[in-house]
């Protein structure tokens, strides 16, 4: 195994230099999982500390605590002088780090990636290329500025991860098993790159589990279980009494056929542990065990001789004798360890008084001598198209009882639809809102509104006594019928006078205004019928003649359809259509993005930078935002000039106030990001967001023949207040004082949505 790096060597004395990560009874829990558990060490400037452990022992934990991702449930961790927890910002511009999964950006280049990463760290222009072209030159990845990141090799993407981890020339480096996954060659020519930055001046905080990698390192810990188990530099881990205790000695044998003489070797009195080392075999024994005793014992022929020699115990035996000591004792030898130095100071570890007992092999450990007798040959079985289909069955199970949001998507979506549908959605339209401009105020004229009123088709919502308020009630969308009865509306009927009543109806929404136009001209004639009663053409008085002295209703009424006379649905729907796509498109896009990110560990990469919070949501949401303004501005191309929807209303204001629409649903898309872990569960989270949107918002049923709750719930949802003011614009031709209650709901929702969403949104794991 490769020794200590010359390189490393610092000139200042061990025990003078300043700690510059201080660890103090840290530990973290995950609900009732102990990740890290009363872990204590120092590490001083300049070490090469590598942190060893098998894997879900705590050490990419403790790399999140160290570099404020991730609080600690308790203890304390300080970096350079700053508590991780409450100063994780300042430490962040002075660390580097390398996760254990590569996070740069695949699709970006060695470049973009690099140059990226020096604008994250504030670098001025020139500063960055200073600073680029120092990493490339350190790395070596000079030649290949051009090529896409994803397309690099293992061992040139770690290079890359560590050209932009340096950047900003920092004073520590955490590496997160930096060298997994990678070809010998690679992690040679990585550590030759480490050994040079420890050379600079440089901490390095480095996790692995190569035992390899461990005896390169200054110092080293290794936490097993949770616990950290033993802290010092090599040399002085080795020479613990705990690991060779009095009486004892390490042997290395060579041995014709290693693994079949290895049980045996377990059985000989006095070996408390031998395991396989390459074609040898490691023991830990007796020094009364001579080379004589073994070859009795093995039985070995004269023809196949024996070598047997004492060794100084390595690293790995290190760690797997005080490892067992553990696992005997139920707990970290000697109790917690005390805070242990890394850079100077004892090794701490198990006390001698642990020491290895001489434990007998289990039976499961020892090989028949016996050769086991070949089972007799059988027919092969017979290939079913329906083979593994158990299998598969219990696996696609497991995979949906762990994970809840699908269960809830299966379970409560189809009851949601169903109640939406069966209990919220009516087609039949009745109490359309209605507001009566009566300029006669008469006994006949009251009749006529109280008749209006008795369909229950109309809703009548108030009276107004000026023609601005009756015009601006339409308008605005308030009232979707107005009622104008004219001044001699009572006069004319008493002269036996046709009387036109005008009826004024948004015809905006076609199902609406043709249900206002029938119930209109219904109500003409009935109410005509009743007071032509008792009176025929022939008697010499008629109910009512017309201008031409003609026998004639005697109330005519006159409906008008505004805005859509040819009751087109297209006007009606399409409208609403961008407001349904802009929110489709931005709440996808915004939810997806940054969930992949977390997926793909880049959003993490970009927590432990000192990027603010307010930047990394602007810098992810603001190119969003400008997708969808350019979305709606071709949808509502394709409104004017493929299904002709004239734009009646002010342009810019639509515009404005598509911006204040755009901003809430981009929060809405970052508020599904704080829910969502995986893209599965975002897609599931906006899939739930607009089928209320879709169904609720009056996009495609009217919300006024809802039930009171639902209908009060439509207010809580954006897209219904962005429909109103699409519609209001680009039908009604209304302006800013016609909207100004849809303009106040839409802020509310924008304002409580992104409050929500920045609230949930967190510079940390968890």
């Amino acid at each position: 195994m490769a020794t200590n790096h010359p390189e490393v060597t610092d000139p200042t004395p061990a025990d003078h230099r300043e700690p510059v990560i201080v660890v103090e009874h840290l530990s973290r829990r995950f609900g009732k999982l102990t990740a890290v558990d009363d872990v204590s060490f120092t590490v001083r400037r300049g070490a090469i500390f590598g942190l060893l452990g098998p894997n879900g022992s705590g050490k990419s934990t403790i790399i999140r605590m160290l570099c404020g991702v991730l609080d600690p449930s308790s203890g304390r961790a300080s970096v350079l002088g700053h508590d991780a927890a409450r100063e994780a910002e300042q430490i962040k511009r002075r660390i580097g780090y390398m996760s254990q999964k590569f996070s740069l950006y695949a699709d970006l280049s060695v470049r973009e990636n690099i140059e990226f990463y020096g604008r994250i760290y504030g670098l001025d222009a020139a500063r960055l290329e200073e600073r680029a072209r120092a990493v490339e030159e350190l790395t070596g990845i000079g030649d290949r500025l051009d090529q896409l990141a994803g397309t690099l090799s293992g061992g040139w993407k770690q290079r890359l991860a560590l050209a932009c981890a340096l950047i900003h020339e920092p004073d520590v480096v955490f590496l997160d098993e930096p060298t997994a996954g990678i070809d010998p060659v690679a992690r040679r020519d990585l550590w030759d790159l480490l050994f040079e930055l420890s050379g600079r001046g440089v901490t390095l905080f480095v996790t692995t589990h190569y035992m390899d990698e461990a005896e390169r390192c200054t110092d080293v810990g290794y936490i097993h279980m949770s616990k950290l188990v033993m802290c010092g530099r090599p040399d002085e881990l080795k020479q613990l009494p705990a690991v060779t205790p009095a009486g004892m000695r390490r042997w290395e044998i060579e041995v014709p056929s290693p693994a079949e003489n290895l049980s045996r070797l377990r059985e000989l009195p006095g070996v408390a542990d031998a395991t396989l080392f390459g074609q040898t075999i490691h023991l830990l024994a007796s020094e009364q065990i001579t080379e004589a005793d073994v070859t009795r014992h093995l039985a070995l022929r004269t023809q196949s001789p024996l070598v047997m020699r004492a060794i100084a115990p390595s690293l790995e035996d290190v760690f797997v004798t005080l490892t067992r000591a553990q696992e005997r004792s139920g707990q970290a030898p000697g109790g917690a360890p005390k805070p242990a130095e890394a850079g100077g100071g004892q090794a701490a570890a198990a006390p001698a008084s642990i020491g290895i007992e001489h434990s007998t092999p289990a039976p499961t450990a020892a090989i028949a001598a016996k050769p086991t007798p070949v089972a007799a040959a059988r027919p092969a079985p017979v290939s079913r198209s329906t083979d593994g289909l158990l299998a598969m069955l219990l696996k696609e199970f497991s995979h949906i009882r762990r994970e809840p949001s699908t269960i809830f998507f299966m379970l409560v979506v189809p009851v949601l639809q169903t109640i939406i549908f069966g209990y919220a959605i009516e087609t039949e339209i009745e109490d359309i809102p209605t507001v009566v401009y009566d300029l006669d105020g008469r006994r006949a004229a009251r009749e006529l509104v109280e008749a209006f009123r008795n369909t229950r088709t109309f809703l009548i919502l108030e009276h107004v006594y000026d023609e601005d308020t009756f015009r601006r009630s339409i308008s605005s969308g308030r009232a979707k019928v107005g009622v104008r009865i004219p001044p001699d509306y009572t006069e004319r009927l008493l002269r036996r006078q046709q009387v036109q009543v005008q009826v004024l109806i948004d015809g905006s929404d076609s199902q609406v205004a043709t249900t206002a136009l029938n119930a209109t001209n219904l109500l003409g004639v009935a109410r005509s019928r009743g007071l032509a009663i008792g009176m025929a053409e022939t008697l010499p008085q008629v109910p009512a003649r017309d201008p031409l002295g003609h026998a004639a209703m005697p109330i005519e009424m006159r409906p008008r359809l505004l805005y859509n006379p040819d009751l087109e649905s297209s006007h009606f729907f399409v409208p609403g259509l961008v407001g349904i796509i802009m929110q489709l498109v931005t709440l996808f896009l915004t939810s997806f993005a940054i969930v992949r990110e977390r997926e793909l560990g880049t959003l993490e990469q970009l927590f432990v930078t000192p990027v603010g919070r307010l930047g990394l949501l602007l810098g992810k949401l603001v190119p969003y935002a400008m997708v969808g303004f350019v979305e709606m501005l071709i949808v509502l191309t394709v409104m004017v000039y493929v299904f002709g929807v004239p734009i009646n209303g002010s342009l810019g204001l639509l515009l404005a106030l598509s911006t204040l629409f755009l901003v809430c649903a981009l929060g809405l898309g970052l508020f599904v990001s704080t829910l969502a872990k995986t893209q599965l569960q975002a897609m599931q989270f906006a899939f739930l967001m607009m089928l209320p949107s879709v169904l609720l918002s009056g996009f495609v049923f009217p919300r006024n023949e809802m039930p009171a709750p639902i209908y009060a719930l439509s207010y809580a949802i954006p897209v219904t207040y962005f429909l109103e003011i699409l519609r209001g614009v680009v039908l009604r031709g209304a302006d800013f004082l016609d909207l100004v209650p849809q303009v106040v709901g839409l802020a509310v929702c924008t304002i409580v949505i992104l409050a929500l969403a920045v609230q949930r949104f967190r510079k940390q794991l968890a």
